[in-house]
């Protein structure tokens, strides 16, 4: 099975919420205000959900509690959109803290229950749903539901103190199994993140998707920073995770977690980025669509354990593939978006300012490899790639694993390069203008940007680097400044031979003798 995640479901999620119009409420943790209504405290701490994970692990798999599934699944997205928070009942509205937390109504679309708790000191009380947390019209299904039936996800909003306003807009949403997204600098969401990936685009396993069953959100204790706890269960196996948020320039989370696994698994995940790449300027079919560019990210970024800075502009191939790029120890690698100009775009969803979203590892993760699972798509509503990293070592039933790392939901990577990146990536027919376009040659022109090219001296020429996994360059590979004006804006052009329809996998830098200028080019080409 796929990892086609309908992000559509998830935008339209946020977009009805964010529109709520909220108040402000208080709360406190000796009692509720509003209609939040809490439950007998039980004594919690993170080390005791880690050690819940693994008794968990040990019993046969629980799918979560969907309520009334005939009346739930009448809550469409319209009937579900016109359920809002009412926010008398929201968390950590008059504080302490600056950061409200509002929750998800179940529907059609999500349709699972999910227990919230909210933790004082070591204490923690169920967040136990009433209807009167939500308004809703009064022929609303919603409202045949029973008391406690849960909720679907949680939000946090901007802070009580700062711009934009916090009534209407918030900063993270978790939403969907174990689904994750936060807003960039650029104010704006995009790219999702995961607990986990488990078997995605494996051939003959169907791809399992945990689910965060159980959140405890702390009382806050500083003015920037919120912490969560969550359980993860599902078929192969279980997890207890926590998420130290702090909403600056960006969102940076701090994640620690571990894994306790019930089942072997072909392809176990950590730290996965979901993303959508419909199409750009590296390749559009005639006529596709109006606007000129679909993607909430263009490329793969990746930080190596030698240091090795490599740029992968994504694909939306004929079929799935799979890219793996092996490493030990690795310093970081993320799903950017570096196109940041609107009229590449002309869409009013703003693509030109989603997230950049890079993974720091906290800890030695070892040998393994960065995996890049690229999925064919014709339409922008799904997720179709996915980049995670992939644990050397087999994922066997009973093994635990436990990871640290930080998310940074920014504009561009959090540790920039010195070297000079690339931005741009053209393809067109090979040959020579005004002669025969010979069969099976492709013309490549890789633009790099900034870095060693600003400070070339005058008639000095850098030199492309270039391999390829098959076929053959032709000898008219050059490189030249772009005449756009630009310092420090150069570009490579080559064409590429080459028979068949297999991927050909290429690379390509520039040098000046023995000095690198560019981040390392990959890309995975489709001959057609």
């Amino acid at each position: 099975m796929t990892d086609l995640f309908d992000r559509r479901q998830v935008l339209t999620a946020l977009s009805v919420a964010g529109a709520a119009g909220l108040l402000p409420a208080g709360f406190t943790p000796a009692h509720a205000a509003g209609s939040l209504t809490l439950g007998a405290p039980d004594v919690f701490s993170f080390e005791a959900l880690k050690a819940m994970a693994v008794d968990l692990a040990a019993k046969p798999y629980a799918a979560p509690r969907q309520p009334d599934p005939e009346i739930v699944s009448k809550i469409d997205y319209e009937r579900w959109g016109q359920i809002t928070f009412n926010t008398e009942s929201a968390l950590f509205a008059d504080g302490p803290g600056q950061f409200p937390v509002t929750f998800f109504h179940i529907g059609k679309f999500f349709p699972k229950s999910v227990e919230m708790y909210v933790v004082d000191a070591d204490q923690a009380r169920p967040i136990v749903y009433n209807q009167a947390m939500f308004d809703m019209p009064a022929n609303s299904p919603a409202k045949q539901l029973p008391q406690g039936v849960g909720f679907a996800g949680f939000r946090i909003q901007e802070p009580r103190s700062g711009k934009p306003d916090w009534h209407k807009n918030d900063w993270a949403a978790f939403l969907g199994a174990a689904y994750f997204r936060a807003i960039g600098e650029l104010y704006q969401y995009g790219l999702s993140a995961r607990g986990v990936a488990v078997n995605t685009a494996v051939a003959d396993r169907d791809e399992e998707f945990p689910d965060f069953t159980r959140f405890y959100i702390e009382t806050p204790t500083s003015d920037d920073t919120i912490v969560v706890n969550a359980l993860l269960d599902g078929p192969s196996l279980t997890g207890a995770y926590r998420f130290q948020m702090t909403r600056g320039k960006g969102v940076t989370m701090e994640i620690e977690h571990t894994l306790n696994l019930r089942k072997d698994i072909a392809r176990l995940g950590i730290a996965p980025l979901t993303t959508m790449y419909w199409f750009s300027e590296t390749k559009k079919d005639t006529a596709i669509d109006w606007r000129p560019e679909v993607h909430d990210s263009d490329g793969l970024a990746l930080w190596t354990g030698t240091g090795e800075r490599i740029w992968r502009p994504l694909n939306n191939p004929e079929r799935t593939t799979a890219s793996s790029f092996s490493d030990h120890s690795p310093r970081g690698y993320g799903a950017l978006q570096r196109d940041r100009v609107f009229d590449h775009y002309l869409d009013g969803v703003f693509y030109d300012r989603r997230p950049s979203l890079w993974v720091e590892p906290g800890s030695d993760w070892g040998a393994g490899a960065v995996q890049l699972i690229e999925i064919p798509t014709d339409d922008e509503i799904h997720d179709n790639v996915v980049a995670t990293w992939v644990p050397a070592e087999p994922a066997t039933a009973g093994k635990t694993y436990a990871f640290k790392y930080k998310l940074f939901w920014v504009a561009n990577e959090p540790h920039p390069s010195p070297l000079a990146k690339c931005v741009a990536t053209r393809l067109g027919r090979g040959g020579q203008p005004g002669l025969p376009r010979p069969a099976g040659v492709r013309k490549f022109m890789v633009e790099f940007l900034g870095g060693p090219l600003e400070n070339l001296s005058f008639g000095v020429k850098p030199e492309a680097v270039l391999n390829t996994s098959r076929g053959t360059f032709t000898p008219y590979v050059y490189t030249e400044a772009v005449p756009d004006g630009v310092n420090g804006h150069w570009r490579a052009q080559f064409d590429l031979v080459v028979d068949g329809t297999d991927p050909v996998e290429m690379r390509c830098y520039l040098k000046i003798g023995n000095d690198i200028l560019t981040e390392t080019w990959a890309f995975q080409y489709h001959p057609f």
